[in-house]
């Protein structure tokens, strides 16, 4: 699978006696034992045995300068492998971020590919039963030292016991194992998970010897507890200077060993990544109008986008807005029901709460109609549901038609429209029908319990004002059916608690999903993540039908196998309304400030690689002179 959020070598030349491309899904198994450099999850890796470095990039892109940005919030940790702590900009709580190099990196321009980077090789056996992978000689630590077997042991031991996410996405692999001074077999507890020996790939190497050794005043240092001493590490990038909690700077490694890897030949190219923090979204956004602070962003609201963009930068043509083609899959966005409130146990209470999302309305009156409904877990791609359910996803399904919603066999999921003068009028009341057969009732204006009168009300928890124009709606529509709901903002760090302790009502979130769904696929759903703390079951499911569909995917023998799979647990999802789905754009939308060099193309896949960008110091100097008084 791919995280979206992770930015995370293989040597120019190949030796003899390794292939170039692992496949695991495709149309058969492609000569296990053998060594291999890439892997894919849905095919050969376009590069083949030739890959020099990505097509897009520019391999003689220039290096220098500064990449300014913003940050809402705060950070209090340099640790993000815990739950405990807010993690500094720039680490990852997946993958290594700017600081670590992970075994293998998942590719830039190819979905579910990943290419060598500590580690030059792997291979597994027929059975998918384990996985060794042979480390890159060359690999360092900032302070020189190799990386090695050891560090590697180490590092799937200390991770899988303290970080939740990687706990969930290898929990059947049981032992990490030394054969050689270059090679780390890993050891999984059943046979036949085909995308395990891939996504080993993901795992983040640490340094052993840097946090089993002690600080500057002699104090032993503790993986399990936050700290704000910079580590070492072994990327492109270390922290040059930092101010708690107000901004961190990272500087380019200049011997960083890894830097003639093809995956990394003409990326990475600034010197320095500037994060300064704020407390409150719109300074952020003013911060990024007046020059220096922000250089590069990412746009989220359709009506900034097409209203906002007038300010005198753009005007003069210092800041660029630009459209960027995307054909990842797009993620699930939308209002997270926490099913551990009594409030949402009832399937049918999620139901008329997911009626009251008038998506159509806001779309056409806030977001210039460029926005499109989310319907499904895993949209955009073969996986997501579809019509009624046919074939071998039916197969799947009929072993639970006793535990499922019936519905599920005999309706295409589809969400209410909003999309003419008299549907509000009917919505509405099919959801005060739901309500009304799971024991609530209207009094006097207010939705309450039949029998209790209790009210039904309840807390939307966030951490950024821009969200008030997708909340607003929703909480006013739900008002006319008597149901009342407030709107809370908290800073940063007290949201990142609240949510890694599941202290919350209803949330936003958005689930990211990939083209090769697998192991992740725990750690949203499953009844163990439920009940761990800092893991992405946020709605709280615990039913066991989820938990098999869950490992009917993660076991699937064949691609087609995976896609009749996954499209029974989103089907399964769906019906059930964890979540109040939102909405989704096929397209990135980006704006920037005009001191940058970029490749003539990007990769379609993700839409933008910020990292094949470079700072044009002659753009860079005249932004200086021009908006000094900002900077």
């Amino acid at each position: 699978m791919r995280f979206h959020h992770i930015r995370a070598p293989l040597t120019a030349i190949l030796f003899s006696g390794v292939a170039a491309t692992l496949l695991v899904f495709g149309t058969g198994l492609a000569e296990a034992q053998e060594w291999h450099t890439s892997s894919s999850l849905v095919g050969g890796s376009k590069y083949g045995e030739n890959f020099q470095h990505y097509d897009y990039v520019n391999p003689d892109a220039p290096k220098g300068g500064t990449l300014n940005t913003t940050v809402l919030g705060t950070f209090d940790s340099f640790n993000p492998y815990i739950v405990q702590g807010t993690p500094a900009s720039g680490l990852a709580e997946f993958g290594g971020g700017l600081l670590y190099d992970t075994l293998m990196e998942q590719a830039t321009d190819e979905g579910s590919v990943s290419h060598p980077l500590v580690a030059e090789a792997y291979k597994y056996p027929d059975d998918f039963s384990s996985a060794t992978f042979r480390l890159d000689p060359d690999a360092r630590w900032h302070d020189g030292q190799p990386i090695t077997v050891d560090d590697v042991i180490w590092s799937f031991g200390v991770l899988k016991a303290n970080s939740p996410m990687y706990n969930r996405y290898y929990e059947n692999v049981t032992e990490a194992v030394k054969i050689s001074d270059r090679e780390v077999e890993f050891r999984f507890d059943q046979k036949g998970n085909r995308e395990l020996p891939k996504i080993m790939g993901d795992l983040v190497v640490l340094p052993k010897h840097w946090w089993e050794g002690t600080d500057a005043k002699g104090k032993k240092r503790d993986i399990t507890r936050p700290t704000l001493e910079a580590p070492l590490g072994s990327a492109a990038y270390r922290i040059k200077s930092f101010k708690p909690g107000q901004e961190i700077i990272w500087e380019r490694v200049p011997d960083y060993w890894g830097a003639k890897l093809p995956v990394k030949i003409g990326r990475e190219n600034f010197d320095q990544r500037r994060y300064r923090y704020f407390l409150d979204n719109n300074a952020a956004w003013q911060a990024f109008t007046k020059g220096g602070f922000k250089d590069i962003h990412s746009e989220n609201s359709a009506r900034r986008w097409m209203t906002a963009y007038d300010f005198p930068a753009v005007k003069a043509g210092d800041v660029i807005k630009k459209e960027f083609v995307s054909n990842a899959r797009a993620n699930m966005q939308g209002f997270v029901l926490n099913t551990r409130r009594p409030l949402f146990q009832d399937r049918r209470v999620r139901q008329a709460l997911s009626y009251a999302f008038d998506f159509d309305t806001m779309n056409r009156t806030q977001s210039f109609g460029l926005n499109t409904r989310i319907t499904s877990y895993f949209m955009g791609g073969d996986f997501a549901s579809r019509g009624l359910p046919a074939g071998k996803e039916l197969e799947i399904l009929e072993q639970y038609r006793d535990k499922l919603p019936p519905e599920v066999f005999t309706k295409e999921f589809a969400l209410p429209r909003f999309d003419n003068p008299q549907a509000e009028r009917k919505i509405l009341r099919d959801a005060v029908a739901l309500f009304k057969e799971a024991g609530w009732e209207i009094r006097n204006g207010r939705m309450v319990n039949a029998e209790t009168g209790q009210p039904f009300s309840f807390e939307i928890l966030d951490f950024s004002q821009d969200s008030g124009p997708t909340i607003s709606p929703f909480i006013e529509m739900l008002r006319k059916i008597g149901v009342t709901v407030t709107h809370r903002i908290v800073d940063t760090s007290q949201f990142v608690n609240r949510v890694n302790d599941f202290d919350y009502d209803v949330i936003t979130q958005v689930l990211q999903q990939s083209d090769s769904p697998g192991n992740e696929q725990r750690d949203y759903w499953s009844t163990r993540a439920a009940d761990t703390p800092g893991s992405r079951n946020y709605s709280g499911i615990k039913d066991p039908v989820i938990d098999a569909l869950v490992d009917r995917v993660i076991f699937a023998t064949d691609r087609e196998d995976l896609i009749a799979a996954t499209r029974a647990l989103d089907r399964v999802l769906l019906w059930n309304y964890y979540v109040v789905p939102q909405f989704t754009r096929p397209n990135l939308w980006v704006a920037y400030w005009n001191k940058f060099g970029m490749p003539d193309k990007q990769p379609e896949y993700i839409g933008a690689d910020v990292e094949s960008w470079w700072i044009d110091p002659e753009k860079e100097k005249a932004l200086a002179a021009k908006y000094q008084s900002a900077q």
